[in-house]
């Protein structure tokens, strides 16, 4: 019999993926062999795989805070979302194909098999599967062939447990109401409730818990205060990113903060891989923003980024909505820096194409013309994890690339050259000595002495003392000792069968 527990939320954002990462560091740190596992998730923040494939990147967190090696099992079905209404499909680990809302909650009971294959490879010499659901089991609407709920805890037979968010309000309702929506069947598989991101005097609340307990008959398994140094973690949702409203650094807030490097992210529709400046926000000397539709670049940015996109060109359209090439030409003119990063790269160069229809019906369309490379989308995705050195600073560099699209460089180009070597290949460019450059690869500013040589060429600092791998690890312990001390660990292990 499978050892496993299932986390339902009562809605999405509840904190289910950061509670599933520091519950598999608090098992491992016990000496279990802990497997994390979600049936279908939807985020266009991804990882890469050692076997090339790719998963959501909250569960390659929950593997490293398991303290193994990510797998395409550990979340078999994967959602990228492209427009409102359609998504790429990722099936362990690679593209099944495109689909459009309908189409997809049609299909999806086909995919229960592949989700209980996956399911079951990965149990096979693990103690415990911790398994995380998407979004809440009460969106009855959903639940013909559902495989992210109770669709697949009654098909897995494998125990519930049903997470609150107080910090949004609400709570008791939330429970008592979920309890009353789904099936009484189902509600016989939730067998205890957890109440996260409290703040303040739990004694205030003890009549709460008391109240949910009787109204869902469901028992508390503990009450987990608000983890503050979550916001070290990668976040796997976009609505997460978009929620923090940062300050923009206006001209007069510069005054006397010259020491400061600011940086503007551009926050496109279809934003992919935001966690790649995870590093960048924790610098000290560090203001990064992420510019929101409707928002000017600051003309006091030192250096504005152009992230990855789930669609390049759509996106690129956005942008100039947004009126933010006029911005980007203007900063250009004033010297400043810019980057892009794999689908923003791509939009720096002269030209996109898209000649099978990848990403819909616009074929080709002028990119922003700040470096001399053209791109042509393929149906061939890429998804390699590399290394290599920076040209300019000759320091190592590691990551992965993540995308659809050969780029070259224009026979006319003048003054560009290759931004990285990745174990004997060129790859990216940059031209007028690094100001502006680009390249394919995400998670470049992990290496923490690139991303210190990256930083001086903006402005002259010290290196800091942030080693960001290292502070990952770190805060996953603390997270695991944080729930060790409000969440009733053993209990769960018995639910789970494991005692």
């Amino acid at each position: 019999m499978t050892v496993a527990i299932m986390f339902q939320g009562t809605g999405s954002d509840v904190g289910k993926s950061l509670l599933v990462a520091g519950l598999a560091r608090a098992l491992a740190n016990r000496g279990l062999s802990v497997r994390p596992f979600k049936p279908q998730n939807m985020s266009n923040n991804a990882a890469v795989t050692p076997d090339g494939g790719e998963i959501g990147r909250a569960q390659a967190l929950q593997a490293r805070a398991c303290r193994i090696e990510p797998s395409t099992d550990m979340n078999p079905i994967l959602l990228k979302p492209q427009t409102d209404l359609g998504s790429q499909v990722i099936v362990q680990g690679k593209i099944w194909g495109n689909t459009n809302t309908n189409n997809y909650w049609q299909k999806r009971h086909e995919l229960m098999p592949i989700v209980l294959e996956s399911f079951s490879r990965l149990a096979k010499g693990a103690d415990i599967v911790l398994v995380e659901g998407a979004g809440s089991p009460a969106e009855i609407n959903l639940r013909s062939g559902d495989i992210a709920n109770m669709g697949f805890a009654e098909a897995a037979d494998i125990p519930v447990i049903l997470i609150g968010d107080i910090d949004r309000g609400g709570v008791i309702a939330s429970i008592v109401g979920t309890g009353e929506l789904i099936q009484p069947q189902e509600k016989k598989r939730i067998k205890g409730v957890l109440i996260n991101k409290f703040r303040g005097d739990l004694n205030l609340f003890e009549p709460g818990i008391r109240v949910i307990e009787e109204k869902s008959g469901f028992p508390s398994l503990g009450v987990v205060p608000f983890f503050k140094q979550a916001r070290k973690l990668p976040d796997e949702d976009a609505v997460s990113v978009q929620s923090k409203q940062r300050p923009v650094i206006k001209e007069s807030d510069k005054k006397g903060l010259d020491e400061k490097i600011f940086i503007s992210v551009l926050l496109i529709s279809r934003i992919s891989n935001f966690d790649d400046f995870d590093p960048l926000i924790a610098e000290p000397d560090v203001e990064l923003t992420f510019i929101h539709p409707g928002d000017v670049i600051p003309a006091s940015t030192d250096l504005i980024i152009l992230p990855g996109s789930k669609a390049t060109i759509s996106d690129l359209l956005f942008l100039r909505e947004q009126g933010w090439d006029i911005d980007i030409a203007a900063h250009v003119r004033r010297g400043g820096h810019v980057l892009g990063i794999c689908g923003g790269y791509q939009m720096m160069g002269r030209m996109i194409s898209d000649p099978d229809g990848i990403e819909g019906d616009v074929r080709s369309i002028d990119g922003l013309n700040l470096l001399s490379v053209d791109t042509v989308l393929t149906s061939k995705k890429t998804l390699t994890k590399v290394s290599g050195i920076d040209h300019l600073s000759g320091e190592g560099v590691f990551g992965y690339e993540m995308h659809v699209g050969i780029t070259t460089i224009l026979s006319s180009a003048l003054h560009t050259t290759a931004m990285l070597n990745l174990e004997g290949i060129d790859d990216g460019v940059c031209t007028n000595g690094g100001r502006i450059s680009g390249c394919y690869v995400h998670g470049l500013f992990s290496s923490d002495s690139y991303r210190s040589a990256f930083l001086s060429r903006i402005k002259n600092r010290e290196a800091s003392s942030v080693s960001f791998e290292n502070e990952i690890d770190q805060t996953l312990d603390a997270l695991a000792q944080h729930i060790e001390e409000s969440v009733d660990i053993d209990q769960i292990l018995i639910l789970a069968g494991y005692k």
